[in-house]
């Protein structure tokens, strides 16, 4: 309503410029719509100009403020997105920590079985050692037993050799 009465303002402002038979026509409401095209062809250039000037002077401010306004409303959209980048970022950089914190929790995990196979691994070697020690005693007292019953044996035999009757000896 307000922009309706300041271009009427405006309006009546440029009409005084016009030539006396075109301000009456102007004037007239009802005949606005009534040969304006012929008004127009027949008013002088000067009266056009100062119309659109007056309409342009209207309009001007109100279409820079909102250049500057969409200008603003821009820059803040970039500083928005560059915002909302760098969160989004940081939401990747928190979900590769929580896989870097996986991996190490899997790796701790590896690493207790690693240890405990190790300790498996040296205690079966101490075991195969102390059996292998075992083996090699028992096989030398096998030896030595072995050893003792041919000696027995061999002996039982000169004994049974000496007990045996020998036929005299002819001289």
């Amino acid at each position: 309503m307000e922009e309706e009465q300041g271009l009427g303002d405006v309006w009546e402002a440029n009409i005084k410029d016009l030539p006396t038979e075109h301000q009456e026509a102007a004037l007239r409401k009802d005949s606005i719509d009534e040969g304006l095209a012929e008004d127009l062809v027949s008013s002088d250039g000067r009266a056009v100009e100062h119309l659109s000037e007056g309409l342009i002077s209207h309009y001007l401010p109100s279409l820079q403020s909102s250049k500057v306004a969409l200008q603003e409303l821009t820059q803040n959209q970039v500083v928005l997105l560059d915002t909302l980048d760098q969160e989004i970022s940081k939401f990747k950089e928190c979900n590769s920590i929580t896989d870097i914190n996986a991996l190490f929790t899997e790796a701790k995990h590896y690493h207790n079985k690693l240890v405990n196979i190790r300790k498996e691994m040296m205690m079966l070697h101490e075991k195969t050692t102390k059996l292998k020690k075992r083996a090699l005693k028992l096989q030398q007292k096998k030896q030595e037993e072995n050893l003792r019953q041919e000696q027995q044996r061999e002996r039982e035999l000169e004994r049974e050799k000496q007990l045996t009757a020998k036929p005299a000896k002819r001289t």
